[in-house]
């Protein structure tokens, strides 16, 4: 499959070498061209001097090819100009956007353009690791009906099963991470002390259940 990437920093650089490792067609498009010098000296895929969402070089990079177009850019404007480019101008369906405005990101998620909010998400995750007991989201589908949270608990939670804990939140574990490392445990997994459950659920619940897990679990969930 044939994708773009508009931006070669560091987070497009990454993406595109991934994608090639995966036997993907990549194409890369930047305005700087000492850009592409972060690329591995085994970079097959088409480098693009130019802007990003400027036709002729949406044009040098295939687009009318790509089933996928990434734009990781340094500005909002220029990511979202180009995603809407690549959606409008050649019907790209999978169109991913970088944005550093959290506000900005809400309002073209809504215009169904799928986005990555930097600034919410680093901010979302310090939190999780700084303050014991806090349960941040994480995710929120783009109708604002269903979120995910990073939860951590009270002590006394540790050795619940996840079985117990989605039936005492009336929500579904996606998955959990340890020490900086995600698995899909089973329903009879118990949690333990370092562990950050990620927890789907409804929206209007959060904080409902963010309080329900930063209490003493026999006094209050049983």
């Amino acid at each position: 499959m044939h994708i773009v990437i508009m931006g070669c920093g560091r987070v497009g650089a990454t993406l595109a070498t991934k994608l090639q490792t995966n036997g993907h067609s990549v194409a890369i498009i930047d305005r700087d061209e000492k850009a592409f010098r972060i690329l591995p000296d085994d970079f097959e895929g088409i480098k693009v001097h130019g802007i990003g969402f400027d036709r002729r070089s949406l044009e040098r990079a295939r687009c009318d090819e790509a089933i996928a177009f990434a734009a990781v850019g340094g500005g909002d404007n220029s990511n979202i100009i180009a995603a809407r480019a690549a959606r409008q101008l050649y019907g790209i369906r999978n169109v991913v956007a970088r944005i550093y405005d959290p506000k900005r990101a809400e309002v073209y998620e809504r215009l169904g353009i799928a986005t990555v909010p930097t600034a919410r998400w680093t901010t979302n995750q310090m939190l999780t690791r700084l303050i014991p007991g806090q349960s941040a989201r994480e995710f929120q589908d783009i109708s604002g009906n269903v979120s995910m949270l990073a939860c951590d608990f009270h002590p006394s939670w540790v050795g619940t099963t996840l079985a117990d804990l989605e039936k005492l939140t009336a929500s579904r574990v996606a998955f959990v991470t340890r020490y900086g490392e995600g698995s899909l445990p089973r329903r009879d997994y118990r949690i333990q002390e370092e562990d950050i459950v990620h927890l789907t659920l409804e929206t209007e619940r959060e904080a409902e259940v963010s309080a329900l897990l930063t209490h003493h679990f026999e006094e209050d969930a049983e």
